[in-house]
C-alpha cells in the first residue's frame, strides 16, 4: 500500500478534518482516505454525466433552417 503526505495542510481545515474524523469515529488517516475516495468516485460521475448530456445534445431534434416556426404552423392551421 503507497503513502501520501501532505505538507501545509491550513490550521482549520486540519481541525475540521480532525472533528470530522472523531465524530466517524475514524482515525484521521482513515477520514482523509474516504474523503479522496468519495471526491474521486463524484469526479468520474460528474464525467459520466457530461458523456451523457452530450450524447443526448447531439441526438436532439433540430427543425431545419427553412422550415416554419411552430407559430406559423399553428396561424396556418387556424385559418383551414
Amino acid at each position: 500500500m503507497n503513502t501520501l503526505h501532505v505538507r501545509s495542510v491550513p490550521d482549520d481545515l486540519y481541525s475540521r478534518l480532525q472533528q470530522l474524523a472523531n465524530a466517524r469515529n475514524r482515525s484521521l488517516s482513515a477520514q482523509v482516505i474516504t474523503m479522496l475516495a468519495q471526491a474521486l468516485e463524484d469526479e468520474e460521475r460528474r464525467k459520466s454525466q457530461l458523456i451523457t448530456l452530450s450524447s443526448i445534445q447531439r441526438r436532439r431534434f433540430k427543425a431545419p433552417k427553412n422550415a416554419l416556426s411552430t407559430l406559423a404552423l399553428l396561424k396556418e392551421d387556424r385559418t383551414r
